[in-house]
């Protein structure tokens, strides 16, 4: 977190720990607000991986689950990055922004992400570095935003997944009503200001639980090289092209979509217990193992937990899931905002 930035949010009450906030002070208020109004939240708990350089989008093209050579500069996309083994070990965000294609993760791999990705670049005419502190990023979120982030940035793109680039920075529509901004940090202050007669202030775990609730997935340390882009709906949510040429992983992504039903998928579920990335999930249909694992997991406003857990589906759809043990913490199942495959 860019120590400026750090100082403001903390005269703004910010309780911050490490490059999260975790909240203003008043958490149970800020999750009930998420729930029914607009907020604003900082992003500096993610990073942010820039690459530049006139072959970039070939090389990106080489090594993400997305159709790179068609993110336009009025566009944004998910995107994924995966082990030869298929697993992703990343996913993001990805914009462009000025000379870079920017690729926003969990704050937590982004060194292992960045060093790797890296290692492939050869004799690519391509540069690539942590770019996290050269910006800001907030999220708004809720039924102002639209209005809100128009005051505060003066333009806003018309569509989800577009993006519109400003004096103060990019803002990339993420929903209908949620917008990604990217604003340079001499800016963020006052953009900040002029969010707030609007949207309420909230941590990170709070955005959380609103992205999760939209079935977008993250994943983080705890989850990298578990799941197969489709386990976690990444190709629902337009990160995985099938179009495209070869990338690291491609021919098991593929025979994952095409051979064969899924046998595993990401669902949206309520328990009444703590939950994080990793845990385990149980199912009386398979003793003894494990029949899933929570992707995201986030306090929700009325009280326990909102969780994206990948199970197994045929366990899902005919048992009762439990957090942990298997008589752990009963997991009940929402619905997603999105239709899974038959």
């Amino acid at each position: 977190m860019i120590d400026s930035w750090k100082t403001f949010l903390q005269t703004q009450g910010a309780l911050i720990e490490g490059s999260a906030v975790l909240n203003y002070g008043d958490p149970a208020a800020e999750r009930t607000a998420a729930a029914s109004g607009t907020i604003v939240a900082d992003l500096s708990q993610l990073g942010v991986i820039a690459f530049r350089g006139e072959e970039t989008a070939t090389f990106l093209q080489g090594q993400l689950t997305n159709d790179v050579r068609g993110l336009h500069a009025d566009a944004a996309q998910w995107n994924g990055y995966c082990s030869p083994k298929g697993r992703l070990l990343g996913n993001f965000l990805v914009w462009r922004q000025d000379e870079d294609y920017c690729l926003q993760l969990s704050g937590d791999i982004l060194a292992g992400v960045l060093k790797r990705l890296s290692m492939f670049i050869l004799r690519a005419k391509v540069q690539s570095r942590d770019a996290s502190d050269e910006s800001v990023r907030l999220v708004v979120a809720g039924p102002q935003a639209q209005a809100a982030v128009a005051a505060a940035m003066g333009a806003v793109p018309d569509a989800a997944m577009r993006a519109a680039s400003t004096g103060a920075g990019l803002v990339v529509r993420v929903g209908d009503d949620k917008f990604v901004l990217s604003v340079a940090p001499e800016r963020a202050a006052a953009v900040w200001q002029a969010l707030r007669p609007t949207a309420t202030p909230v941590g990170a775990p709070v955005w959380d639980w609103l992205r999760l609730n939209a079935g977008i997935p993250m994943i983080v340390a705890a989850t990298q090289e578990q799941f197969v882009p489709q386990m976690v709906n990444l190709e629902i949510i337009g990160g995985v092209s099938f179009q495209k040429g070869c990338y690291p992983g491609q021919e098991i992504v593929a025979r994952s979509q095409y051979l064969g039903k899924l046998k595993r998928r990401m669902f949206l579920a309520h328990v009444d217990a703590e939950a994080a990335p990793g845990d385990s999930l149980y199912s009386a249909d398979i003793e003894g193992q494990a029949t899933g694992t929570v992707v995201n997991a986030a306090p929700a406003p009325s009280g326990g937990f909102d969780v994206l857990a990948v199970a197994q589906v045929e366990s899902a759809n005919t048992q009762t899931l439990h957090l942990k043990a298997a008589d752990g913490a009963t997991l009940s199942l929402k619905p997603l905002p999105y239709a899974l495959p038959d």
